[in-house]
């Protein structure tokens, strides 16, 4: 396995009608621009600063100068929110504001994602309505618990024929 990656070869193809050692001098001083230039490219997109994507601060969302819009939410279960918005790949900022009782968060997002927002809080209110409507199991089960307890049972033997 060491020798493999030691001993790596080139293939280098030339088309020529006479192939002479200048023709490969050619060729090669190419191919060592080439790659030069791959390099190059290669450290000016390590050197340029990366764009943060979904969730991040407001300060970098606005450093994006690209308009920051914000919705607020009374719902203390951000983390749904959070899951459908990457689900859809919003940039967003979550800021809680304290100064009210129950907390309430604003939702600052990028002016450009408004579309993609409007589906997220569609599908985030649609599963908030889903679950509202819908009790949960376990408080089912202790209202089926609660009848079983109170019901009677005729424990009384009957014998009868059928004919």
């Amino acid at each position: 396995m060491q020798e493999e990656v030691e001993n790596r070869t080139l293939t280098l193809v030339v088309s020529g009608t006479k192939f002479t050692g200048r023709l490969l001098k050619a060729a090669v001083a190419k191919y060592m621009a080439h790659r030069r230039e791959k390099k190059l490219e290669k450290q000016k997109s390590r050197d340029s600063p990366v764009k943060p994507q979904g969730k991040q601060t407001v300060k970098q969302l606005v450093g994006q100068n690209q308009g920051v819009s914000n919705i607020e939410i009374t719902d203390p279960s951000i983390k749904e929110f959070e899951k459908i918005a990457r689900k859809f790949g919003v940039d967003y900022a979550v800021k809680k504001d304290r100064s009210t009782s129950p907390p309430k968060y604003l939702i600052f997002f990028k002016a450009r994602d408004a579309d993609a927002l409007t589906a997220t809080f569609t599908e985030y209110t649609g599963k908030k309505v889903k679950k509202v409507q819908r009790p949960s199991v376990l408080a089912k089960l202790n209202q089926f618990k609660e009848l079983v307890k109170n019901a009677v049972v005729d424990r009384t033997k009957r014998k009868e024929l059928e004919r």
